[in-house]
């Protein structure tokens, strides 16, 4: 009789370790997002652009599933399919609503006006770009540092550190202010957390991510996290930088950040309502051995 000599990979526990090698995966992808955001304007032709973009979203998507099965073992529940379509509706529903409901507010504050309107070119190209930065970076923030920080440091922890490192790596964005890294803190960190957190999957903070960038550069026109674009109209800002967001965009404006504040806290009242927290390992380990 011969015995098998086949062992069992065991998944990763430590979620630590597991963070740093889930962002060796995915960190590479962003980075190529960003740089074809860059680079967008000399692309060409729209179907270059586009092509450049569809690619790097779906090498995102694969380089998660990649690790996720590979490291962790287990299947992408974050993105499974069954109810996925009406999680993305409601985010893009919600970071549309979202954007519109803050331009709005600075249009009557005189810090926003129409100036003319815009091409389609930029639109399709406003569309994809958001649905690429929609997806790789709340793959990257949400699913993969959120994530296992939160499993490892509970809710609060995973939400005050991925909020400022999403803040932080915005400063890297042409005309990078630190007023609008702030106000990335604040919108990006709570309320798409706030998303995660409800749902515990990436639809709708993908598709709130999504809509927002979309309605800012695609819809009233105006620059996105400090990328220059034109919408179905060609919007101008006006005012001090805390008000009207300066050459960052919108979403540097206290008014945006407060909108966003506002509905990231409802997400996660409810989140919390449903028992969705996650304590600190520490306190799970210690409630363990009590028990």
């Amino acid at each position: 009789m011969t015995m098998s000599t086949t062992t069992t990979v065991k998944p990763l526990r430590r979620p630590l370790s597991r963070l740093g090698i889930a962002l060796a995966f995915v960190v590479p992808v962003l980075i190529a997002q960003v740089a074809i955001w860059a680079v967008r304007p000399y692309l060409g032709t729209l179907p270059t652009a586009v092509l450049s973009m569809l690619i790097a979203t779906v090498i995102g998507w694969l380089a998660y599933r990649t690790y996720v099965r590979r490291f962790e073992r287990r299947a992408l529940s974050e993105l499974s399919v069954p109810g996925g379509g009406r999680e993305l509706f409601a985010g893009v529903a919600l970071g549309l609503g979202a954007f519109a409901v803050s331009i709005g507010i600075l249009a009557l504050l005189g810090a926003y006006h129409v100036v003319g309107l815009g091409d389609a070119l930029p639109v399709v190209l406003a569309l994809l770009s958001a649905i690429a930065a929609g997806t790789i970076e709340e793959i990257v923030f949400r699913g993969v540092v959120f994530r296992l920080l939160e499993e490892w440091g509970g809710t609060w922890t995973a939400l005050a550190i991925s909020s400022l490192l999403f803040g932080a790596i915005h400063l890297v964005n042409p005309h990078a202010t630190i007023v609008g890294a702030i106000g990335v803190v604040f919108e990006g960190g709570i309320l798409l957390a706030g998303a995660y957190v409800l749902t515990r999957r990436l639809w709708l903070p993908i598709g709130i991510h999504t809509g927002w960038n979309f309605a800012e550069g695609g819809i009233f026109g105006v620059p996105t996290s400090g990328f220059a674009s034109t919408g179905i109209v060609r919007g101008e800002t006006a005012g001090p930088e805390w008000l009207s967001g300066g050459v960052f965009g919108p979403e540097a404006s206290i008014v945006a950040v407060l909108v966003c504040v506002v509905l990231g806290t409802v997400l996660l009242v409810r989140a919390a309502r449903r028992g969705r927290f996650l304590i600190p390992n520490w306190k799970r380990a210690a409630t363990t051995a009590t028990a």
